[in-house]
Parts: structure tokens; sequence; C-alpha cells
């Protein structure tokens, strides 16, 4: 981790990286630019620099995190020193709780068949497949 002293801010993607929200680099570029990130309740870019004490609402898929940056680092460690770079607000971990319940509730919205298809609706399900 870099001292804050020293460097007064971390490129957005570069400190989403080292902080394992993102497993490359571009992968976190692509979000920001995707809109799946916002920085202090704005819009962010790539190259927005980071500071301690600044809010980041991240979205992944199905998952939604809100957290304070607590620390700075440019470059990517282990699992539990990236940790240490953030801290996940008490709404955002009730909010995931809570989603993560209904997702268990409702079986993952998966509505699975009682049994394979048979033969006559495999070919259904074939022919299907051909007109799309």
């Amino acid at each position: 981790m870099t001292d804050p002293t020293i460097s007064p801010g971390v490129r957005a993607d570069v400190w989403l990286w080292a902080a394992r929200f993102f497993k490359t680099r571009s992968l976190a570029k692509q979000a920001i630019d995707g809109g799946k990130v916002e920085l202090n309740d704005a819009t962010c870019k790539p190259a927005k620099l980071v500071y301690v004490g600044d809010t980041l609402r991240i979205n992944r898929g199905e998952e939604r995190l809100a957290c304070v940056v607590s620390a700075l680092s440019e470059k990517r460690g282990p699992a539990s020193e990236a940790q240490k770079l953030y801290t996940e607000t008490e709404e955002s971990v009730a909010e995931r709780a809570r989603r993560k319940e209904d997702r268990r509730l409702t079986g993952g919205a998966l509505l699975r068949p009682d049994s394979r298809p048979d033969k006559h609706a495999r070919r259904l399900i074939q022919d299907l497949k051909k007109t799309l």
C-alpha cells in the first residue's frame, strides 16, 4: 500500500483493480465506462483520481456494493491486504444480505422442470431452437 501523504490520489480503474473488485484493470475500465461505478454519487471516468474518504458505488451483475476508500494502492496484493483498502457501508452489507436471502428463497429465479424432457419434448425444443 502507498502512503496517502506521498500519493495524493490513485486512478479509479487502478484502485478498483488493486482492491480486487475486478480481475483485470481493463475490466475495471470497462465497468467504469459502462456506468457501473459511481464516485461520490457522480459518474466516474477511469482516470479520475480516488482519494481516502471517497465513496464508491459498484455494480457487478446482481451485486451492488457501496464502500468508503480507507487506503490507496497502485499495486495488487493479496486479498487480505486488498480488504484493508476499503470499508463497506452498513447499508450495503444489509442490502446484500437481503438480496442473497431473496435469491435463496426464490431458488435463484430458475423454474426447473420436474423431470428430463421426453423424446417428444426434446424434438419440440430442437424445433424451437431452429426457428430462432
